[in-house]
């Protein structure tokens, strides 16, 4: 009687070590198990400690077979329990893994899309300071030329001054000088 009364004390506590750190998500049927077990045990117990005298060895010897058969049972669901949430880390884990890789191959190519276009952007800049230095190098001889046409002008404007001037000299010495003809010819009659 006593040894019945001590294991089942032994199991009792067993049973809260267990229930201390229970698995992440317990099935239905892990948890009807242990209410199952639980009360079998309350049962065992009050059955236990109130002996009546038409028990027999026979009835505690099965009774305590079924009991081991249950504890054996119930160990296996809880471990099954165990790996199911273990498995289920495990997936989440892999598939966090697995988005984790997708997710760096994209910033790869994202990154490799990116360099591209910024050499894209400097090549474009490069040709455009080519441009503007081209085009700086044109305005410089267009302004060279410009003034060089502007000197030819200024000089041509006094070159102009000076022809009208000529002409107007040349003109008035031809009035003189046809002056001077009439006068030596009157002069010589």
């Amino acid at each position: 009687m006593s040894s019945l009364y001590t294991r089942s004390k032994e199991f009792t506590r067993n049973r809260k070590s267990q229930s201390d750190s229970p698995p992440a998500s317990p099935s239905p049927t892990a948890k009807t198990l242990r209410v199952s077990s639980i009360f079998y045990l309350h049962m065992l117990e009050s059955g236990g400690s109130n002996p009546t005298t038409s028990d027999s060895y026979g009835d505690r010897a099965s009774a305590r077979a079924r009991r081991e058969a249950r504890e054996a049972r119930l160990a296996t669901l809880t471990g099954r329990v165990e790996e199911d949430s273990n498995r289920d880390y495990k997936k989440l884990y892999e598939s966090a893994l697995t988005e984790n890789q997708k997710l760096k191959t994209k910033l790869q190519e994202a990154q490799l899309e990116l360099a591209d276009i910024k050499s894209k952007l400097e090549k474009v800049t490069q040709q455009k300071q080519e441009k503007t230095s081209d085009r700086s190098s044109v305005l410089e001889m267009e302004k060279r030329e410009r003034r060089a046409l502007e000197r030819k002008m200024s000089e041509m404007e006094e070159e102009m001054k000076v022809l009208t001037e000529l002409k107007s000299d040349n003109q008035r010495l031809k009035d003189e000088n046809g002056a001077l003809i009439r006068v030596i010819s009157k002069l010589s009659k």
